[in-house]
């Protein structure tokens, strides 16, 4: 008896620790392609969450929110109000489309302390709007300290499109980088298979490009993540830092008359 409670509790143990964790910054706009009959002021939501499983966490006001409009920077962070995100702390703004163009949203938040992984946690985080008919320069590069380029257009793509992105690290490719992958499930009517679904991973290749096709509609979160050259304390002790580079793409259903 003693036996056989000692392995039920190992396999319990052991399915806890299997469980995908992945942690993802996330900025939800309300629109990712705004015409010209749609309402043009948009609404964008950032959160820090298990996105598939709709576990928020607590997310601090960011330390930069960003808009680089037309090759223009303009600093949001004065802009975000308080909200709640799967009954986590979490921020909004709304932002008004006034001209034809991309609008790259970005954003860099303060470090979040993760006692389980024994690390802090830092995503730049970004996503893509178009407006007005607008087509050119949605791989122009936010200068992030890491970040995905996009190789696909990260808007105006069909469930099942390929999405390509290449993985960068202070301005430089980053080689096998491992990227997550991990659907919205904003309305939790997704179910995964197993646990082992929740998250894809893949890797990129020695140019550090990856490739994803997201097998049905609605966000998409890429999370390629790489290890801080640096370290930060946690009660005066040195921690690693996570440095995650975060992609939200949209994936639309293919209609038909």
């Amino acid at each position: 008896m003693k036996k056989l409670l000692f392995v039920s509790i190992f396999v319990g143990c052991l399915l806890i620790t299997t469980r995908s964790f992945a942690h993802f910054g996330m900025i939800i706009p309300s629109d990712s392609m705004v015409m010209a009959d749609d309402n043009r002021t948009i609404e964008l939501n950032l959160s820090f969450s298990h996105p598939f499983e709709g576990n928020g966490m607590d997310l601090e006001k960011p330390k930069s929110f960003l808009v680089i409009e037309n090759g223009k920077q303009k600093n949001l962070t004065p802009n975000l109000v308080p909200a709640t995100v799967m009954d986590h702390k979490a921020w909004k703004a709304e932002y008004a489309i006034k001209r034809p163009g991309l609008y790259l949203f970005c954003t860099e938040p303060k470090p979040y302390w993760e006692p389980m992984e024994d690390c802090f946690i830092l995503h730049y985080t970004k996503t893509v709007v178009t407006a007005f008919g607008i087509d050119d320069g949605w791989d122009a590069e936010a200068g992030l300290k890491t970040e995905i380029v996009p190789l696909s257009k990260p808007f105006a793509l069909y469930a099942g499109n390929l999405f390509q992105g290449i993985v960068k690290l202070d301005g430089k490719p980053v080689p096998y980088a491992e990227v997550e992958v991990e659907y919205y499930n904003k309305d939790k009517k997704a179910k995964a298979p197993t646990d082992y679904m929740i998250t894809q991973t893949l890797k990129a290749d020695a140019n550090g490009v990856f490739s994803y096709a997201a097998p049905r509609s609605g966000w998409w979160g890429f999370a390629a993540l790489n290890t801080a050259d640096y370290k930060l304390k946690k009660d005066g002790v040195p921690k690693d830092v996570e440095l995650g580079a975060v992609i939200w793409v949209q994936f639309l259903p293919w209609n038909e008359k």
